[in-house]
């Protein structure tokens, strides 16, 4: 209550429900239920934590009335900005806070700064600047919005404050996604608290009516209420989801070192033999193998002096040796397996390649013989819109292919395998696989996740394919039949009969 006995504007943020209390019925799974999902299935990068979830709040509302250490202001580079967060909070702040500013001499993109608060309930105010989008450099933007909650939280810290009140830094009028700002948000913040949670007590994010729904919709994938719902979030986060700190992560401009380059690391014995240790693994590194810097060749290629019409002729050369040796080896040891065959057509008449993944001894065989021999039939297959197949019926650990394997096909093979590959039915698949696949085509390969469909039956394959256009092996017709019953049963049957 104010001196004169009216209600207070102000919001207590204690009082406030945190987001781990916002569904509280999933919040009773037993310790064995999770130690079995744990040994069972594949684990979000973001964990259940109820910990953590205790120190999240999601709030609809003035970010100015929040009665915590710290709220937060998102300006213009010279603190001046005229928008709805920046006016609440210079309307209940008094006059006194437009002088403390002019102290500051602006911030720059990404910072942060520090004022009092002033009438405020909240003690201080931090000020930060948010990008312009603009969608040619989203990478400079990804990291600046990054940098302006990053360098809050660290504010924060270094301040020992207890909360701290969120406005959605990114405004309208400086254009950024709504979405892609959500993402980043969320994520800096979770792994701020994984690291420094033991600073900080409370994180609300204030957000109007607009903004709430897109912020309930992505808060479970970066703070999971329970197991199931960690569970239900992994296929939907992002690509990018940072790095240990949720800064985003720029693929081709990171710097792997190993502590002793051409050593393995894992064999410290071989540290005292002197001139006996095996160099064989020098040439294994990229820095050994001296490969090309993608920063210089783009930048080569702005100055004209490397096209991508020379980087294309490069890859195409790199391919034609390869499919040079797989014309010239033998590898009918490899086609004996029957993992890789040439059938009929689709309904809409492309070429049916079938992978049989049972058939498939990846720990006993060449895997660089494997994929000369998928170079050496494939290559006049690909010339022409085709979609494959992939039996997983029945496959065991002994079958599945690395994803390191698949990423260098993927790599090696022509432009035209990517460009006609219109489908890829991946048949009988096991949620550990289902998990696999979306995991390699969100961070390993790009273009292919939507070309990729996951068919429980042969019932659902049928209505791509023609039954009568596949050669099945048998093993995958009985475990089909035994699953789900016979195939002709969706079919009227013949006339005949």
């Amino acid at each position: 209550m104010d001196p004169l006995g009216a209600p207070s504007q102000f919001v207590d943020v204690d009082t406030l429900p945190s987001w781990g209390n916002s569904c509280e019925e999933q919040l009773t799974t037993s310790d064995t239920a999770a130690e079995t999902y744990q040994e069972e299935t594949i684990r979000s990068p973001f964990l259940y934590n109820k910990d953590i979830n205790g120190k999240v709040v999601l709030w609809k509302g003035d970010v100015a009335l929040l009665n915590c250490t710290a709220i937060v202001n998102t300006s213009n580079e010279s603190l001046t900005d005229k928008n709805p967060v920046s006016e609440s909070i210079f309307m209940l702040a008094g006059p006194d806070l437009k002088e403390d500013l002019q102290k500051l001499r602006g911030c720059r993109t990404g910072e942060a700064k520090l004022t009092k608060g002033f009438n405020l309930a909240a003690r201080f105010i931090i000020h930060t600047v948010g990008p312009k989008y603009k969608s040619r450099y989203r990478t400079a933007a990804e990291s600046s919005l990054y940098s302006c909650y990053r360098n809050v939280l660290q504010l924060a810290k270094e301040q020992s404050m207890s909360s701290v009140g969120f406005c959605v830094i990114n405004s309208a009028k400086r254009g950024y996604p709504l979405e892609d700002a959500t993402h980043i948000a969320l994520r800096t913040v979770r792994r701020f608290l994984e690291i420094h949670g033991e600073t900080i007590e409370k994180v609300v994010f204030a957000v109007s009516e607009l903004e709430e729904a897109t912020y309930q919709k992505l808060l479970p994938l970066y703070f999971p209420r329970s197991l199931k719902e960690e569970s239900c979030s992994l296929p939907h986060l992002p690509a990018d989801i940072g790095n240990a700190e949720g800064e985003p992560v720029v693929p081709e401009r990171q710097i792997r070192i190993s502590e002793k380059p051409g050593a393995p690391e894992d064999n410290q014995e071989e540290e005292d033999e002197g001139l006996g240790v095996d160099l064989s693994f020098i040439g294994s590194h990229a820095f050994a193998r001296m490969e090309g810097d993608i920063d210089k060749q783009r930048r080569l290629i702005l100055q004209g002096q490397l096209s991508e019409a020379a980087l294309q002729k490069q890859h195409q050369r790199n391919y034609n040796r390869w499919l040079c040796q797989a014309r010239s080896e033998d590898l009918s040891d490899i086609a004996s397996l029957k993992a890789l065959y040439q059938t009929g057509v689709d309904n809409c008449g492309r070429t049916i390649m079938v992978v049989v993944g049972r058939n498939i001894p990846v720990t006993l065989i060449d895997m660089d013989k494997a994929l000369l021999y998928f170079i050496h039939v494939m290559d006049h297959i690909a010339v022409k819109e085709y979609v494959l197949v992939y039996f997983h019926t029945l496959t065991s650990e002994y079958n599945h292919l690395d994803s390191d394997f698949l990423k260098k096909l993927y790599d090696v093979v022509d432009v035209k395998y990517k460009r006609n590959l219109k489908a890829v039915y991946f048949v009988h698949p096991t949620f550990r696989s289902k998990v696999s696949t979306w995991f390699f085509t969100t961070f390993s390969v790009s273009g292919l996740k939507d070309k990729i469909h996951h068919v429980d039956s042969l019932h659902q394959l049928f209505s791509a394919i023609s039954p009568e256009q596949i050669d099945f092996p048998p093993f995958v017709l009985e475990y089909d039949a035994r699953e789900n019953g016979p195939y002709y049963t969706s079919y009227p049957p013949s006339p005949d009969l």
